[in-house]
């Protein structure tokens, strides 16, 4: 089978037009599909029927990692226009071009496929065929993967990881960084002229507005910041990744500083400004880019394809972070999804320990459940939810499904977990617990089913853990429970100008991460801010009895004055930082604003690192 090795590491043309529309891709996905299939109807003999579907689904695959590949060099282009509508638009075609490519071909195929008596035999002839054309080429275990994804939308098949071992095709092992990182050598104090070289390495259609200046302010950052580490004069390196990072209204430079035994993490923020290009902010420890690569749209667009050597370079910079979400965070889901899964298994085999409840709070809607020592939750959305559930009548569970996947592929603006969402998973009933075990097949029998000495989940929904707001308030030193009340406020900040508002502002629908930043995690309450009716009391005399006209109104009704009470803050000291930290949340015109911002198309900024690393306060 030929492979065009054209489109293993496509760039984008200068002066190339942009991508179809999402029918247009459709379509020449089906072209292509329906064109090669074709053949089947000349040959019934069985090697070649392989062959004919094996050259076109590798030929599917490789119309969709194409245009996947040349979306981050439109979003760098959108970023040099400040076309912010534009940028959200691509951060979207990036997250669902995957499922949109599998949803055009796979009826395509399964009308087609050969009625044989071993379809199971045949799949394995078939993938055979792709592995040996895919052999040697970067993306094979994305080529792979998007193979068994095909094979689950034809049979409706489990899910179950990749064994590359198997397949001849090499697991992810750590590689060089040098696969996508330029180093530059440098003394300590580093100089401007260094940091010019870093700021020219990723060459933008938009001139800075005051290079030596950035540069400037950029060196004293980071000598003031190596000062404090008590490095010394010496020689020191900047390795930096070879690519520029795209999301929302900013740019990335990332890298890391290293000198004698010492390193810490480089990032560097660009804003596009009327102007000019300017250097916005360094964030030089490990939390502070945390929160830059934490869930945020989960799309940075990387003008690299190296993902493999991205997602682990980054994993170093970021430890407290999975890697199965630094693939993610850089657009390459689906790899995600199977390094999280593999992740999964490997903390299971390699601490022991079984599933059990998840900390926190028992969930109306969902049963949360985690190993003892791991870095995610999973999640199982009950059939019908408990007594303490408050909404009215429960929509249903593909309802509640179809709120986390909205999540998932909207922007999720730095404040709510990513979910990664499998269907039919099967996992050994000896890694739950029975109380677990009971409640799941009790209280979800229309998802769970133990059979054989395994559990099967129809959906499982995985997230970074967290620890429940309320327990962190409970038991941090306050320093780091008053920082967690102002995060809060930005969470809720943040997830307003991604269009997003919680119907169920309690405190214990949000959690703090390992490098304490909040994130609200429950989205069965979740709904578009714009379609909220933003209400007041404020104004009636004490003791009125008319009631308010707002009690007769349809839809979600919300009086910004009842945050408050209803985040059930217990600390007194906390409620009065989260009040007068946020004294705008409380009032009727943030809301109405965000929502009039929103409802002109406007992309509204979003608070992606701390303020106070920005270089001009």
């Amino acid at each position: 089978m030929k492979v065009d090795t054209a489109l293993m590491h496509p760039a984008l043309p200068a002066g190339s037009q942009p991508e179809p529309t999402r029918q247009g891709l459709d379509l020449e996905t089906e072209a292509i599909a329906r064109t090669e299939l074709a053949a089947l109807e000349r040959t019934n003999d069985r090697a070649e029927r392989t062959r004919i579907i094996a050259s076109t689904i590798l030929s599917v695959f490789d119309h969709y990692y194409y245009r996947s590949r040349r979306i981050p060099f439109f979003a760098k282009r959108a970023f040099e226009a400040r076309n912010w509508p534009e940028m959200a638009q691509l951060s979207r075609d990036r997250l669902d071009i995957y499922g949109k490519s599998l949803e055009t071909f796979a009826p395509i195929l399964r009308a087609v496929w050969p009625k044989l008596p071993d379809p199971r035999g045949f799949w394995v002839e078939v993938e055979a065929e792709v592995l040996e054309a895919i052999r040697g080429r970067y993306e094979a275990d994305l080529a792979f993967a998007y193979l068994r994804s095909v094979r689950r939308a034809v049979e409706a098949a489990e899910w179950t990881p990749v064994a590359y071992a198997g397949s001849g095709i090499r697991a992810a092992t750590p590689p060089a960084h040098s696969e996508v990182c330029r180093t530059f050598p440098a003394e300590i104090p580093v100089s401007i002229e260094t940091v010019l070289v870093v700021l020219e390495m990723v060459p933008f259609a938009v001139p800075f507005r005051d290079l030596p200046g950035d540069a400037a302010l950029i060196a004293g950052a980071i000598n003031a910041r190596l000062a404090g580490l008590g490095a010394g004069e010496g020689p020191a390196s900047l390795t930096m990744i070879d690519a520029g990072f795209f999301r929302n209204r900013g740019a990335y430079l990332i890298g890391r500083i290293d000198w004698g035994s010492g390193t810490i993490p480089l990032g560097i923020a660009l804003l596009n400004e009327p102007g000019g290009l300017i250097a916005d902010a360094v964030l030089l420890d490990s939390d502070d880019l945390q929160f830059v690569f934490s869930s945020t749209l989960a799309n940075f667009h990387v003008t690299s394809d190296r993902y493999h050597a991205l997602a682990f370079f980054l994993a170093g910079l970021m430890p407290k972070r999975p890697l199965g979400l630094h693939y993610s965070t850089i657009g390459f889901n689906h790899v995600g999804k199977f390094a999280v899964m593999a992740e999964l298994r490997g903390e299971r085999t390699g601490r022991g320990g079984t599933f059990d409840f998840a900390p926190g709070a028992r969930g109306t809607v969902a049963i949360g459940f985690s190993l003892p020592h791991s870095a995610y939750v999973a999640k199982v959305v009950r059939d019908r939810p408990t007594s303490g559930y408050k909404w009215g009548a429960f929509p249903g569970v593909p309802a509640v499904l179809e709120k986390y996947r909205v999540v998932h592929e909207s922007d999720r603006a730095g404040s709510m977990l990513d979910n990664v969402i499998y269907d039919n998973v099967r996992l050994e009933t000896g890694w739950f617990t029975p109380e677990l075990l009971e409640e799941l097949t009790q209280a979800a029998p229309g998802c769970v089913s133990n059979v054989a000495g395994h559990v099967t989940f129809q959906h499982l929904i995985v997230q970074m853990k967290m620890v429940p707001l309320p327990e962190y308030l409970r038991d941090a030193p306050l320093a780091h429970a008053e920082a967690a009340i102002l995060n809060l406020g930005n969470c809720i900040r943040n997830n307003a100008a991604a269009n997003i508002f919680n119907r169920d502002l309690d405190a214990r629908n949000y959690g703090v991460s390992p490098i304490g930043k909040v994130y609200l995690f429950d989205y069965d309450a979740v709904e578009p801010l714009t379609g909220v009716k933003i209400r007041t009391n404020r104004g009636r005399e004490e003791g009125e009895e008319d009631t308010p006209d707002w009690v007769f109104e349809e839809g979600t009704v919300f009086l910004p004055e009842e945050m408050l009470p209803g985040l059930r803050i217990d600390d007194p000291h906390l409620r009065r930082l989260f009040r007068d930290a946020n004294a705008d949340l409380l009032g009727v015109a943030y809301w109405e604003g965000m929502q009039r911002a929103l409802a002109a198309g406007l992309v509204p900024k979003v608070r992606a690192y701390p303020v106070s690393k920005r270089l001009r306060r």
